[in-house]
Formats: structure tokens, C-alpha cells, sequence
């Protein structure tokens, strides 16, 4: 996301209507300046230190792009894991996801300029070089628009920026004329026929080389769109524009932006996430800062930087009014619904809206950036990495994360605008975290779960395009890079354009065609980037006093705006509104007070949502808790020493990891290898971790077996060749219908692909070490004592070639952990493969369902595993008088004493009264980023 130039002016020095010059100038020292500026809450960070860390920076973005150079190239992107480059049609497909990927090597173009920022200069023009040579823009594949204009015509159009650039420095480039550019108009011009629809809205995706409609194509009859994907094209559409002179592709993208501007929810001024291409109707009605709208904001304040027009900059500042005014909840931003803005739509937020504080500090409104920004960093120190999303009470609601780099994008800024060295200690664990937990062999690996440390086979382009240049920029003086980053504008995906593109090529009028606003509070226009001598006048603590009260909020505190209240009614005596978890079915004022809602007044009605809201999100939370959350085996012997952690599904008999103590020793195959008779070779196995197929036999009957034997423990390996959790969801292993309390070692299953990395580790180093535990375990506790390389313990990565694995195999990670939903298999008949991510859990005959233990699956595709180290949803805050309050009282853990199935009846007659709201309800909670 953002700008290292930044907004309209220092202060209400700049008049509302200053001269675009005199912005971009004063844009560009508010920043720079307030680095000058730091609170005395922590001690500065020496040169040395910055200078290592940045160099540590450098060792690592060769380490990500080395591989995908070696591994991968000329494919999209690189697969860490297995080392192989992604190319699309030859991988289980992951649905939208792979809508970025269009055979036209996606990391090269996005890495781009990112090599200049880090002083790569001879390997950004060899890059070049073979972008020029290699890459074709007239694939036939369907590909995404909004991910093709960010990475790709963004990667373009950054490095077209940076090459001219060094062109003029006379050094390198010298026989770049412009391809980069030509490409980027190409490239263009195969968008445009997107956007033909009758609202000037762009469809969500197009063929490259059929463009749209036509039978070839496979696309264009999609009828719905999400508000950042038409509205986050102005900045590469415009910039394409203005390096060329074909107005048309700025046209395009500012017909999009006004379409979306005049469907603005007009009583609240907020939009949807999700909008009708050809009638204008929005489709899903709820509105947040995180994904599906994060970049349309964004792009409307860029767009004001870039281009000089007035009306971007009302039309943000009058969208950022209602977001203060609706959204945040401080230190919360949650999603609300776009005609009754004062309602929450979802009791979670997305690790998407990471970048808001951020583009916070471009508007000058830096107090409650440092609030989110801090409430995120929170987050993070508890789980290492940001989860996809968590919910108010800060547990895990999806817990991927595939190193998103929004959170360092917000930390950049705000040490610019405070100049404050705690974040820069944050930028250094962020370092560290990288080092310590997704750092594998070749490359960098996605988290599939935050809490077991599972990898997936997966390393996005974002993350070179953004991450590694944040986290330089960080570190660095203005010595220290070669060009003069505040001469530029970042845009979503951090490629660079130059500001002086708001004097080119001028040919799109920029009359103020915005209207309608709502009255304001002024202070909205004051300024769009800090004013250092406002912010700190007489308090060089200032930040801190911020940040302070947060330090504990995510273990001890129920934070302010969780669930919104009636602050005026309550604090006038009234009672309080009746809550989902103390809704008890046998109790009449209760039943009374449900009859009300909905029909007394706008206040009860607005209750009534809210119940309903938290009604499903209880059962929901209910049906959660009944599944095991998944393990973890790691490989830790040599050449792993704990970098590889698998995707383990668990037993509901034997020990529970979550409870004991991990358990830890060398693995041996059983024989016979399903174990489903006497082992007969009981010596083998003895003090081991046996491993065993799945098949012919009961799970529990199996783990007696080996137990028998003397294992310390089993793995159970489905014997469907192929099979994965990449592509199938994970499963509990369920007891036979018996008593299973004999069983008193851990069990854990794990797929085809999963195990087969354990099997071809065995074949090549035949002693084998493994961990099974509830999550993977820090890699200096598990290696203590042992002769390894230090980098592995002390996540220094320097010197690593030192000892790497000597064969591809050896060099897999941990493979993908639960897919979204889980599946319980009582008996071991049914092959998983046989399930997709929305399948129902397997059949099962007459005969098997006889010993079936009664198990209920989740249904949804959300992730549904919850952190059980964190406070349940049913021990939130409970006095509404504290909630009132900065500061709450440690949560306590409770479950209420109700029985759901005694509440239905009383509740469908309820809720039959707000169907539009229950199918609003149940979207938002199976959606998925």
C-alpha cells in the first residue's frame, strides 16, 4: 500500500486548495522532517545496529529471490517447500488465488524495483534483460484484473520509472530505450476490454489473449466485483497515460472510481465490499478498511498526490469521516453495515487492514494509527506472524498468513512520521520472526497455521515486491539508497512512480465534479501528513502515552469498541441490552424481551440484529469447539533440525498433545505396515514412533498394536497416493466406539504427501527424529546441546550454505496444515481425496457406522480451529461498565450453562423477522480474503 512522498501538506500551513507544486514539495518534507523527531520512551537504535539489520535485509531478499531465480524462473512464482517454480494448469488449483498467476513471471516483474531500492543495480538490469526476453503477455489464460494491474502493470511501470532513472545517472541502463513501458501499453490495452459493462466498472477477470466474451475466452460472465478491485487502478492507469499520452487508459480508470463514488451508501457515506458490475446494486452490504475496499481508499488519497485533483481528496475525506465516525472503534476497526453503520457486521477483523495505520499517517491523523498499529503488534508477538484474521477478543479466526506485508508497510511510515526507534525494533522482530519461523531452504514459506508453525508450499511476489523493500527503507539513511525516495509515490503493491507525472501530459480535465458531501468536521482537512510541532509540542512521550495502555491487550484487557453499546442510554440508567451468552431459553423476561425487538422501536431493532449477530456466532463458536485443533510433526534430526513441520491431524484417544509434554524419537516402519495384527517386529519399533498405513483396520486398533509393541507413539499415513492437505481437508482420527482409555500413546495422522516426505527422509538418512506436539516447538530448545550450524538456532542466516540437504526431498518444509474445513473419520476405510475444501465428511457404510462415534463437522469454510490459549469468546467482558473504560479487567474464562437445542424454536420465530440480515450474516461468516 502507500507513498513515501505523502499527502497535501505540513500542518493548516498549506491551503486547502494549495498549488500541486507547493503540495508535492511540502508532501515530502513533512515526512523526511519528522524523522527527526523521536520519543524518549526508547533508546535510539545506534547506526551499526541499523546498518546490520539492513543488511540483514539485503542476505535475505537474496535468499527469496536467489531461489526463485534458481528454482523457479521463468514460472510465476516459487514453491519453497519442494523447490520448484508454480506454474499454473500443472498444480491442484487454489481457486482465486492463482487468478495472479498468468505465465508471465510474475516474481521477476514484481521484484523489479524492488532491486533498485536495494541497491541491486547490475541485477536489476539483468533483470530487465530477461524480462524483455522471456516474458509473453499473450497467454491464453484467464488471469484477474485488479492482481494483473497492481503486480504486473504496476512492476511494469516501476521499473520503466527506476530504469529512466538510472539511465540519467549515466552508470547503468544505457541502452534501455522505453521496452519496459511498450510492454506496460501492451499489457493495457489487453485490460481494457474489460472494462466494457454499462457502469464503466471493469469485469473481475480476463483472457490475455481472448480478452472477454468471446467462447475462447472462459470469462465475462461474471456479474459482480469487489469495490478494491475497480476501484485500484487509477495510479497505473493514470501513470500509463501520462508516460504515453493515450489518455484513454486515466479515462477508464476515473469513470470506475466515479461510478463508485456516486453508489456510495449516501446516510453514511461508507461502500460495500462486493458490487454489481452492470446494474450498480451493491451485494454484499458490509463495510470495513480491511479486504475487499482496502486499496480503494488508498488509491483515492494517491490519486489526490499523483494527479492533483481536487476531488479525490474530498471524496477520501469525506469516506474517512465515516470510517472514524462508524469503523473504528479504537483500537479496533471493524466492519459494519453500510445502512445501519452504527451495527457491527463480524465480530473479527482481516489481517488485510494492516495497512490502514499507515495510510493514517499520510493523512496527518497519527493518534489512532498508533493505537491500530500497536493492537496489531500485539497480535503478533502472541502468534509471531499477523493470522489472516482474528477475532475482538484477539484469538484466531483463519490462522494463515502468506507473509502479508502490510503490518512493516505501516511501521515504515509511522517511524517516519515520529522518528520513533521503537519501530524500529519492531521492524527487527519482524527480522527475526522471518528468520526463525519461515525461512526454509529455498526461500521463504507461508504459514499455513500460525499456532502449530506449519508451512504451506507458497511464497507470494508481494512479499519480495514489499516486504524486503519496507524493511530496507526502514533501516536505511537517504545515504544509503541512490535515488531520492520522496520523489516518488507508492502505489498498493510499492512499485514506484514518479511524482513529477502530475505535470505530464495533462490532458484529463481536472474539474472538481464531486458533490453531495456531508457537512464535516474540518479538522478532516487540516492535513494530510503529520505536522511534527502539532503532534509532540511540549510531550516528547507522546507515542508512548499511546501505546502504553495496549501493551496487554490482547492477554489481559476486553478492549474498548469490542461489541458497541448504547453509551448515552446506559449511562443514563437504562439497562443494558440482552446478550446472545446470557440468553437462557427458560427464562420469560427474557422471551419478552425478544418479542420486543424489532417492533417497539429503532433502538430495539437495532438490538434485535445485534442478538441475532451473536446467536450465530455462538453456535457457529460451538460447533468450533467440538473439533480438535490440529499438531505438528517435526523433522528434527539432520539435515532439518526443525525447519520442517508437517500438517498433523489428531486423535480424539490416546495422549493429548495439547495437555502432556511433546513427544520425541526416532521413526520406524511397523510391520506388518498397517498394523492391523501383532506386530512382527517389535523391536524395531520399540521405544519409537511407529509408522503406519492407513486401512484394513480401526485407527484405535492400529495405535493398540503398536503400543503393544513398545512405540512411544504412531503415525498413521493415508495410503491414497497423492493425497494432501493442500487439496483435501484434514480429518480427526476418531476411537472405535469402545472404551479407548488403553490407549496411552499420542496418535497422529498425516496425508500421502505429508508423509512421504518422512519416508524419502528415512530412504536417504535412515535415522529419522521427530517431534509430535500440539505446535511446532522454538528451534533452540530442540537442538540444544547439538553440533549444528548457528544460523539454524540463533536465526542467523548467514553462511547458510554452509549445510543444506543434499537432495530435493531433503530440502521440503513442512507441507500445508488444516484446509479450512475439518472432516472426522471414525473408520479407516474412506480415501480423504474423495473430499474437496466444501465437501461434506465421508461416507460411511451400514457396517462402519455401527461403531461411529457421533461427530459433528464443520461445515464451514472459514478456518475453524480457535486458539486455545486465549480467552474464549464466552469469557468476554461481562461488565459493561468497565467495557466503558480504557483500561479492562483481565478476562476470566466461563461457559454458559445453556442448552441450544432447547433455544431453537423461541429463536427461528425471532429471527424469521430479518431474513435479509441472517443471509447477510451467514455470507459474511463463509467468506473467505
Amino acid at each position: 500500500m502507500s507513498e513515501a512522498g505523502g499527502g497535501r501538506g505540513c500542518g493548516s500551513s498549506v491551503p486547502q486548495r494549495a498549488p500541486w507544486s507547493l503540495v508535492a514539495a511540502t508532501a515530502a518534507f513533512c515526512l523526511v522532517s519528522a524523522t527527526s523527531v523521536w520519543t524518549a520512551g526508547a533508546a535510539p537504535m545506534s547506526r551499526e545496529e541499523r546498518q546490520k539489520l539492513g543488511n540483514q535485509v539485503l542476505e535475505m531478499f537474496d535468499h527469496a529471490y536467489g531461489n526463485y531465480m534458481e528454482h523457479a524462473y521463468p514460472a510465476d512464482e516459487l514453491m519453497p517447500l519442494t523447490c520448484r517454480g508454480r506454474v499454473r494448469g500443472q498444480e491442484p488449483s487454489r481457486g482465486d488465488v492463482d487468478d495472479a498467476l498468468g505465465k508471465f513471471s510474475l516474481t521477476l516483474i514484481d521484484s523489479l524495483d524492488t532491486l533498485v531500492v536495494l541497491n541491486k543495480t547490475k541485477e536489476f538490469e539483468d533483470a530487465v534483460r530477461k524480462v524483455l526476453r522471456d516474458v509473453n503477455l499473450d497467454n491464453d489464460v484467464v488471469v484477474s484484473v485488479f492482481e494483473t494491474n497492481i503486480r504486473v502493470l504496476g512492476g511494469l511501470l516501476g521499473g520503466h520509472s527506476l530504469a529512466i532513472m538510472l539511465k540519467e545517472k549515466g552508470e547503468y541502463m544505457q541502452w534501455y530505450n522505453d521496452e519496459l513501458l511498450q510492454m506496460a501499453k501492451q499489457l493495457g490495452y489487453k485490460l481494457l476490454p474489460a472494462f466494457n459493462t454499462t457502469s464503466g466498472l471493469p469485469y473481475p477477470r480476463i483472457n490475455l489473449k481472448f480478452g472477454i466474451r468471446k467462447p475462447e475466452a472462459r470469462t465475462g460472465t461474471e456479474t459482480d466485483t469487489c469495490t478494491a478491485c475497480a476501484g485500484t487502478l487509477i495510479l497505473e492507469f493514470a501513470a500509463l497515460s501520462r508516460f504515453t499520452g493515450a489518455t484513454i487508459f486515466e479515462e477508464y480508470a476515473r469513470k470506475a472510481l466515479d461510478f463508485l463514488w456516486e453508489k456510495r451508501q449516501r446516510s453514511s457515506n461508507l461502500v460495500g465490499v462486493t458490487i454489481n458490475i452492470h446494474t450498480g446494486d451493491w451485494v454484499r452490504k458490509d463495510s470495513g478498511v480491511g479486504a475487499g475496499i482496502d486499496s480503494y481508499y488508498e488509491y483515492l488519497l494517491k490519486a489526490y498526490v499523483l494527479l492533483g485533483d481536487d476531488s479525490f481528496l474530498e471524496r477520501f475525506n469525506t469516506h474517512y469521516d465515516a470510517i472514524m465516525r462508524y469503523i473504528s472503534q479504537p483500537p479496533l476497526l471493524l466492519d459494519v453495515h453500510i445502512h445501519k453503520p452504527m451495527l457491527n457486521a463480524r465480530t473479527w477483523m482481516d489481517a488485510l487492514l494492516a495497512f490502514f495505520p499507515g495510510l493514517q499517517v499520510l493523512k496527518g491523523d497519527i493518534r489512532p494509527a498508533i493505537e491500530t498499529h500497536e493492537m496489531l503488534y500485539q497480535v503478533i508477538k502472541k502468534h509471531n506472524f499477523l493470522p489472516e484474521a482474528f477475532t475482538t477478543d484477539f484469538r484466531v479466526h483463519w490462522a494463515q498468513h502468506p507473509l502479508r506485508p502490510e503490518f512493516a508497510e505501516s511501521t515504515y511510515f509511522l517511524y517516519k512520521a515520529t522518528g520513533d526507534p521503537y519501530y524500529l525494533e519492531v521492524g527487527k522482530t519482524l527480522i527475526e520472526n522471518l528468520n526463525k519461523y519461515a525461512r526454509v531452504p529455498c526461500g521463504f514459506a507461508a504459514m499455513k497455521d500460525v499456532r502449530t508453525g506449519s508451512h504451506e508450499d507458497r511464497m507470494d511476489s508481494f512479499f519480495l515486491a514489499e516486504m524486503f523493500k519496507y524493511l530496507y527503507l526502514l533501516f536505511a539513511d537517504k545515504e544509503d539508497i541512490i535515488f531520492d525516495i520522496e520523489d516518488y509515490i507508492f502505489t498498493t503493491e510499492a512499485h514506484l512512480l514518479p511524482l513529477w507525472l502530475s505535470t505530464t501530459n495533462q490532458s484529463i480535465s481536472k474539474k472538481n465534479t464531486t458533490s453531495e458531501y456531508t457537512e464535516l468536521d474540518d479538522s478532516n482537512f487540516d492535513w494530510t501528513c503529520p505536522n511534527t510541532q502539532i503532534l509532540f509540542p511540549n510531550d516528547p512521550l507522546y507515542a508512548q502515552s499511546i501505546r502504553e495502555p495496549l501493551k496487554n491487550v490482547v492477554d489481559k484487557s476486553c478492549p474498548r469498541g469490542i461489541i458497541r453499546v448504547r453509551e448515552e442510554s446506559f449511562r443514563s440508567g437504562a439497562k443494558p441490552p440482552l446478550r446472545a451468552r446470557d440468553f437462557m431459553a427458560t427464562n420469560p423476561e427474557h422471551l419478552e424481551i425478544l418479542k420486543k425487538m424489532g417492533a417497539a422501536s429503532s433502538i430495539d431493532a437495532e438490538d434485535g440484529l445485534r442478538f441475532m449477530q451473536e446467536m450465530i456466532e455462538l453456535s457457529s463458536q460451538q460447533q468450533k469447539e467440538q473439533q480438535l485443533p490440529p499438531r505438528a510433526v517435526q523433522i528434527v534430526s539432520h539435515p532439518f533440525f526443525g525447519r520442517v513441520v508437517l500438517t498433523a491431524g489428531p486423535a480424539q484417544f490416546g495422549l493429548d498433545l495439547s495437555k502432556h509434554k511433546e513427544t520425541r524419537g526416532f521413526v520406524a516402519s511397523s510391520k506388518p505396515y498397517n498394523g492391523c495384527s501383532e506386530l512382527t517386529n517389535p523391536e524395531a519399533v520399540m521405544g519409537k514412533i511407529a509408522l503406519i498405513q492407513r486401512g484394513q483396520c480401526m485407527f484405535a486398533e492400529k495405535a493398540r498394536n503398536i503400543q503393544n509393541a513398545g512405540a512411544i507413539g504412531g503415525i498413521v499415513i493415508d495410503d491414497n497416493e497423492g493425497s494432501s492437505s493442500d487439496t483435501a481437508p484434514l480429518f480427526q482420527m476418531a476411537g472405535d466406539g469402545k472404551d479407548t482409555d488403553d490407549i496411552k500413546i499420542p496418535m497422529l495422522f498425516l496425508f500421502s504427501k505429508e508423509g512421504s516426505i518422512i519416508l524419502d527422509a528415512i530412504r536417504e538418512y535412515e535415522e529419522v527424529e521427530v517431534l509430535l506436539s500440539d505446535k511446532a516447538k522454538d528451534r533452540a530448545a530442540i537442538l540444544k546441546g547439538k553440533m549444528i550450524p548457528s544460523y539454524i538456532i540463533n536465526s542467523n542466516p548467514e553462511m547458510e550454505n554452509e549445510e543444506q540437504p543434499s537432495s530435493e526431498n531433503d530440502s521440503q518444509s513442512a507441507e500445508q496444515i488444516t484446509s479450512s474445513s475439518q472432516e472426522v473419520d471414525l473408520v479407516d476405510q474412506e480415501s480423504p481425496e474423495e473430499s474437496s475444501l466444501n465437501s461434506q465428511p465421508e461416507s460411511l457404510s451400514p457396517a462402519d457406522m455401527d461403531n461411529a462415534a457421533s461427530v459433528s463437522p464443520s461445515e464451514q469454510i472459514s478456518n475453524p480451529m480457535e486458539n486455545h490459549e486465549t480467552t474464549s469468546l464466552d469469557g468476554e467482558c461481562t461488565d459493561l461498565d468497565n467495557q466503558l473504560q480504557e483500561q479492562s479487567e483481565t478476562e476470566e474464562d466461563s461457559n454458559p450453562n445453556v442448552s441450544w437445542g432447547k433455544k431453537v424454536q423461541p429463536i427461528d420465530s425471532i429471527l424469521a423477522d430479518w431474513n435479509e440480515d441472517i443471509e447477510a450474516f451467514e455470507m459474511m461468516e463463509k467468506d473467505e480474503l
